[in-house]
C-alpha cells in the first residue's frame, strides 16, 4: 500500500469559480480518511482530483512519495468508487469484478484468484454468477467493493459509497468498509457529508468548507478541541449552541462572560487555556461562545439559568427542545417532552464551554492535557484561515458575472 499526501492543491475552473483552495494533508499507510463538509465543500472534485479524474490548478500530489500530477488515471494506481449503481448490467458479479483487470491484460489465472480471494472477503461467493438485477442492494454495493479490492491499489477513494440506503443499511455497511479497510490494510479516503460516517470509521477526518480545510484531526479531537467556530458547528449531533457577541469582565469573584441580562462564571480550566484573555477582559472585545447541548442539564439539583420553551426537534429519536434563556439567546437541550412556553431550569457544565473569537471565528483555548496527539497526524497544527481572509478569497475568485448579480440582489 502507500502514503498520499497533497501539497498546496488548488482547482479554479476556467469560469473563475474556485472550488478548492490551498488544501494541504497527508496520510500514512493503512489509514482510514474521511473527507467532510457540508454541500459543495469540494469533497467529491478532492477525490476526482487524486484519482486524475479532474486536473488540479496548483499543487502537488504525491501517492507513495511519488509525484503524479502529470500520471494519467490508470497509472495512478487508485481505485474509486461510487455511491451510485456502476455495475454493468450485462456481466455477472465475476465478470464485473474482473472487468478492469482484464482490461490491463492481467492473466487469467490471477484474475479468478483475485476475484475469489475478494468474493470470501465480502461473502458474494454464492452470487458470483448473477447478474446484477437478480442481486440485493447491499450485494450490488458490495460488488463495486470487490471490483476495487481486485486491483489491489496503492489508495482506495470511495465518493459517498453509502449514499441512498436505509440507515440500518448504513450502519451495517459501515462495519463492512471499517472490517475490509483491516482485512486488505490499504488506505481508504473517503467522501461524505454524514457526519455519523465519518465520526465511527474514520482515523483522520478532513473537514472542508467551501473549498478551504478547517481541520485535520481524530475524531474525538474535533469534537473537544475544534480549531474555529464552524468546526465547532460541524462535529457534532445534535449542533452546538452558540452565544454570539458576548463581552469578557473580570470582578473580585473571577472571570465571567456578559451577554444580554445574563452572566456566566469561566472556570478555571478555561481561563488556563484561555492565553491570550487580557486581549477581551473589559477591553469590549467580542467572543463566541459555544455550548453543547450533552452539556446542558435541565431541571437537576444547582440550575442556575431558566428559560422557557420555544421550539421541539428530534435528532437519532431523541427530543429536543429549544429554551429561551434571553432576549437573543436561545440553548437547544435535551427534552424528552418539550411543550411550547413551558418554563425549565438549566445547569450548564461550563468545564466544556467553546470560546471563539467573534471576529475571526477562530479558537481562542489552547489545548490541553485532554488532547490525544495522533503521531500518524502531521496536520493536526494547521490553523484555518480567518472569516475575512477566507471571505476575501471568496470574492476575489467569484466569477464577475455572479458577483454583479449577488450585488444586484443586495
Amino acid at each position: 500500500m502507500a502514503n498520499l499526501k497533497l501539497a498546496g492543491v488548488s482547482k479554479i475552473y476556467p469560469s473563475g469559480k474556485m472550488a478548492l483552495f490551498n488544501v494541504s494533508f497527508s496520510s500514512s499507510d493503512g489509514e482510514f480518511i474521511v473527507v467532510t463538509g457540508g454541500a459543495s465543500c469540494g469533497k467529491s472534485t478532492l477525490l476526482r482530483i487524486i484519482a486524475g479524474l479532474e486536473e488540479s490548478t496548483a499543487g502537488d500530489i504525491y501517492i507513495g512519495d511519488k509525484l503524479v500530477n502529470e500520471l494519467e488515471p490508470k497509472e495512478r494506481d487508485v481505485a474509486m468508487v461510487f455511491g451510485s449503481n456502476t455495475l454493468y448490467p450485462s456481466l455477472t458479479v465475476a465478470d464485473n469484478m474482473a472487468f478492469g483487470l482484464k482490461m490491463r491484460n492481467v492473466p487469467a489465472a490471477v484474475v479468478n484468484q483475485r476475484v475469489k480471494v475478494a468474493a470470501e472477503m465480502l461473502g458474494l461467493t454464492d452470487v458470483l454468477y448473477r447478474k446484477p438485477k437478480a442481486l440485493t442492494s447491499t450485494q450490488r454495493l458490495l460488488t463495486t467493493y470487490g471490483r476495487a479490492i481486485v486491483r489491489e491499489p496503492k489508495i482506495y477513494l470511495l465518493d459517498e459509497p453509502l449514499s441512498g440506503l436505509d440507515e440500518n443499511l448504513r450502519e451495517q455497511m459501515r462495519s463492512v468498509l471499517i472490517n475490509l479497510q483491516a482485512r486488505v490494510k490499504g488506505t481508504f479516503i473517503l467522501a461524505t457529508k454524514n457526519l455519523a460516517d465519518a465520526m465511527s470509521m474514520a482515523t483522520k477526518i478532513v473537514v472542508l468548507k467551501e473549498g478551504f480545510v478547517q481541520q485535520v484531526d481524530t475524531p474525538r479531537n474535533l469534537y473537544d478541541y475544534p480549531a474555529n467556530a464552524y468546526v465547532g458547528f460541524f462535529i457534532g449531533s445534535p449542533t452546538m449552541n452558540f452565544i454570539q457577541r458576548a463581552t469578557v469582565e473580570r470582578d473580585e469573584s473571577g472571570v465571567y462572560c456578559a451577554f444580554d441580562d445574563k452572566k456566566l462564571a469561566v472556570p478555571q480550566n478555561i481561563v488556563d487555556r484561555w492565553t491570550n484573555i487580557d486581549e477581551y477582559v473589559g477591553t469590549g472585545k467580542l467572543v463566541t461562545l459555544g455550548i453543547r447541548p450533552e452539556d446542558i442539564g435541565v431541571d437537576v439539583e444547582g440550575a442556575d439559568i431558566e428559560g422557557s420553551v420555544c421550539g421541539a426537534d428530534t435528532v437519532d429519536g431523541k427530543g429536543l427542545g429549544e429554551i429561551d434563556i434571553s432576549k437573543n439567546v436561545s440553548l437547544t437541550v435535551f427534552l424528552e417532552k418539550p411543550v411550547q412556553g413551558e418554563k425549565h431550569s438549566l445547569k450548564i457544565d461550563l468545564s466544556h464551554l467553546y470560546v471563539f473569537d467573534c471576529e475571526t471565528q477562530l479558537t481562542l483555548l489552547a489545548r490541553d492535557g485532554g488532547y490525544i496527539p495522533d503521531e500518524k497526524n502531521s496536520d493536526s497544527d494547521f490553523v484555518p484561515l480567518t472569516r475575512e481572509e477566507t471571505e476575501e478569497r471568496i470574492r476575489q475568485f467569484t466569477p464577475p458575472e455572479k458577483s454583479a448579480k449577488n450585488n444586484k440582489r443586495r
